[in-house]
């Protein structure tokens, strides 16, 4: 019965939705993502039996790299972002949008497993992965401080998508206790996977003869933020935007800030140096290449309320003094990975950069095993 009303709910949803959707499709940030999940171009069902990992975002899809090796053959990968389908295409060739839950009673076929990253519980995802006889795994799953309230409150709704879940790996004993309470079994606590899978250097960049403060995965406002802390004699500031959209508009910014002063700024899509005292990179795939090189970071998305932080492994694990705003909810377990990172206020910026010195490098804890994982799925 419980399924029933759930699909219907579904659907009204999706008739009351549709004109927003058809709106934020013409965005370029959502023109590939939006009409394959919601409308279903260009996304049919994974017609190989195989493997099926489903991740959210590039960095999820990221996390599980060692593991899809570790299998050996192509697997299915779905997503949700257009950069978890860029990375996911790096993988393997077959790579979808993961509908919208109306479709899925229609677009699921019998896999070898179900594997699903963290915290995408989809109802229907694992309802009827389980209709077609498929084993249905959680990994890397965890129970954010924020979310557990959320969890918790419609608890009675979690119980039916855990009935559907034959094991789960999570990170933590504190992770395992949430589950339990939403109605989880079968958990084993194996750690942080995201450690496993540790960042590579692809372009060799040569370091600047001066401090390198690198404001990396930066969203909006947080570079007017980094800016209005920073002066020149701090030292190089380089800029990373988050997303590539962004890129002219964070240019416009440091244009009309500095445009009439002695501070010299470039695009490093342009230049391809780091001569300038400030620099945007405009550019994809070379944050860990920046990283390398940097003596700072500030990590975006964790002084805004909506991102909830950004994974602080990479800069951790290349040992800067890595500098992140508190809102870091969704990233809370990665933090916890770290050794000496700075969790501060907006308004404590300047302070602590005006403090570079006496700041403590960063450095990685224990990574996850993912043995456990492989082990089970060869099994399959």
């Amino acid at each position: 019965m419980f399924k029933y009303l759930y699909f219907f709910l579904t659907l009204i949803l999706y008739i009351i939705a549709l004109p927003f959707l058809y709106f934020k499709s013409r965005q370029t940030k959502y023109k590939n993502a939006i009409p394959a999940r919601f409308f279903l171009r260009n996304n049919t069902f994974f017609k190989n039996e195989s493997f099926w990992f489903h991740a959210c975002s590039m960095g999820e899809v990221q996390a599980l790299k060692p593991i899809l090796q570790a299998l050996e053959e192509d697997v299915n990968i779905s997503v949700i972002t257009n950069t978890g389908n860029k990375k996911a295409s790096e993988f393997t060739n077959f790579v979808r949008y993961l509908p919208y839950e109306l479709f899925l009673p229609f677009w699921i076929k019998k896999q070898k497993a179900l594997i699903v990253m963290e915290a995408e519980l989809w109802y229907f995802l694992f309802l009827f992965a389980k209709f077609f006889d498929t084993p249905t795994y959680l990994i890397n799953a965890r129970i954010s401080d924020k979310s557990y309230k959320s969890y918790k409150k419609y608890s009675w709704f979690y119980k039916y998508i855990f009935q559907n879940i034959d094991k789960i790996f999570a990170q933590s004993e504190l992770d395992k206790r949430r589950l339990k309470e939403l109605g989880a079994t079968n958990i084993e606590v194996i750690g942080n996977i995201k450690l496993t899978n540790l960042p590579k250097i692809t372009n060799n960049i040569t370091k600047p003869n001066e401090i390198v403060i690198t404001a990396g995965s930066t969203h909006e406002s947080e570079e007017n933020l980094i800016i209005e802390a920073w002066n020149v004699n701090m030292g190089k500031l380089i800029i990373v935007p988050r997303h590539p959209e962004r890129f002219d508009k964070v240019y416009d910014l440091i244009n009309n800030k500095f445009e009439n002063t002695n501070i010299t700024y470039s695009r490093y899509s342009k230049t391809k140096d780091f001569s300038s005292n400030i620099i945007l990179v405009d550019a994809m795939g070379e944050l860990n290449n920046i990283y390398a090189i940097s003596d700072v970071v500030i990590l975006g998305g964790g002084f805004i309320k909506t991102a909830g932080g950004h994974n602080p492994i990479e800069p951790a694990f290349f040992k800067t003094k890595l500098i992140s705003g508190n809102v870091i909810f969704n990233q809370k377990s990665l933090f916890d990975s770290v050794n000496n990172a700075y969790i501060i206020k907006q308004d404590e910026l300047k302070k602590y950069l005006n403090d570079i010195d006496n700041l403590k490098q960063s450095s990685l804890g224990l990574k996850g095993d993912i043995t456990l994982i492989i082990d089970e799925l060869k099994r399959k």
